[in-house]
């Protein structure tokens, strides 16, 4: 057999080994491990979707079991097999000083508190005094000690369910330009996707009790009129301020809403006025790592009717979906205060007739 001939044989064959290490390379350089991870989906690094949130490595995170306790009828661990994941992007930013550090911009993956507490059934402690489910909340913890408060609403009322997650996965979203490479971490997380300032998104986290707020107020259902002439602040029962109209010095602000109660549907479709409630809270409460990840808000009405909110879902926001505080002196059945949650698909946490705000970091 001629030289050429051996040629025109062997050619085909190098190429195909050539093709095959070439891929055996690629695959090998896409499936390092990450510490003590493992990458566990492929990578789309040729854009052959449209899918900017693929283009990287996703790494599995360390995991531990995670116990629900507390105002619940049957408390125990979470069986994640029967849960579906979900996909959520955030762009951590935690205080450093007086000024706040950019951490590295994610997608995370894991399994929503939505989905976690759907199936445990609630045995509330004040439900002879007070049955709804908006005072509320829960208290997410690890085996370091750190503590992060969730409300009620933000896992089940919100306009938007399913993103506040308890992180197994995570995918860097690495600048086209720069390649920067945001550090990664280890542990499964708590994720808060509308935290402007990320510092509830606490590693690891193991155990999640279910509370409502300790607090005993008069009830008088059916009260009429609903009124009161003044709204009073209260920061760790301490009586701050009151007002008995909206601060002067403070922006008026609209927001358009339809507005829809879980009970009886559609109420209006008439827009809000009013000042942003954490523009009235900043003058009480600093913003910082322990208040971002333990305060809680109760706005009371003057029938004893109130709603819990957490300090970040009010003052630390990254969706502008804020809070208003409504001032409405004409309104003397209903009023004259009252709250409008715009983050909230349900009006349920709208209290009418507020007479107090209670802010607290310690709960028992």
């Amino acid at each position: 057999m001629s030289t050429k001939v051996l040629k025109r044989i062997r050619t085909p064959f190098f190429t195909a080994l050539v093709i095959a290490g070439f891929l055996f390379g690629f695959s090998c350089n896409h499936e390092k491990s990450h510490e003590n991870t493992d990458i566990v989906i492929s990578v789309d690094t040729i854009d052959a979707t449209n899918n900017f949130y693929d283009n990287a490595p996703t790494y599995a995170l360390k995991t531990s079991p995670l116990e629900i306790t507390g105002e619940v009828s049957n408390p125990g661990l979470v069986d994640f097999s029967k849960l579906t994941k979900h996909s959520v992007i955030v762009k951590e930013t935690l205080f450093d000083g007086d000024s706040d550090k950019f951490v590295g911009a994610y997608r995370y993956d894991g399994y929503s508190l939505f989905d976690i507490l759907n199936h445990y059934a609630l045995d509330k402690q004040n439900a002879d005094g007070f049955k709804p489910i908006i005072d509320l909340f829960v208290e997410i913890e690890n085996e370091k000690g750190d503590k992060a408060v969730v409300s009620w609403g933000e896992i089940y009322y919100p306009n938007h369910l399913n993103e506040i997650i308890i992180a197994t996965d995570v995918m860097r979203i690495v600048p086209s330009k720069t390649n920067e490479l945001w550090q990664l971490p280890v542990d499964s997380k708590l994720v808060v996707v509308s935290d402007l300032i990320t510092e509830r998104n606490i590693s690891n986290p193991t155990k999640i009790t279910v509370k409502s707020y300790p607090k005993t107020l008069e009830i008088e259902k059916g009260k009429y009129p609903l009124f009161s002439p003044k709204v009073d602040f209260y920061v760790e029962n301490n009586p701050t301020v009151s007002f008995t109209e909206n601060p002067e010095d403070l922006q008026n602000e609209s927001l358009h809403t339809i507005f829809y109660g879980r009970g009886r549907g559609i109420h209006s479709t008439q827009p809000f006025s009013g000042v942003e409630l954490k523009n009235i809270l900043s003058e009480m409460v600093d913003l910082n790592q322990k208040s971002l990840r333990e305060g809680l808000v109760v706005i009371a009405a003057d029938d004893g009717y109130r709603a819990t909110f957490t300090l970040s879902e009010i003052s630390n926001r990254n969706d502008q979906a804020d809070i208003l505080l409504i001032c409405d002196p004409d309104v003397t059945t209903d009023g004259i205060f009252r709250i409008f949650p715009s983050c909230d698909f349900f009006s349920d946490r709208a209290v009418k007739g507020v007479n107090a705000v209670y802010y607290s970091e310690h709960q028992k």
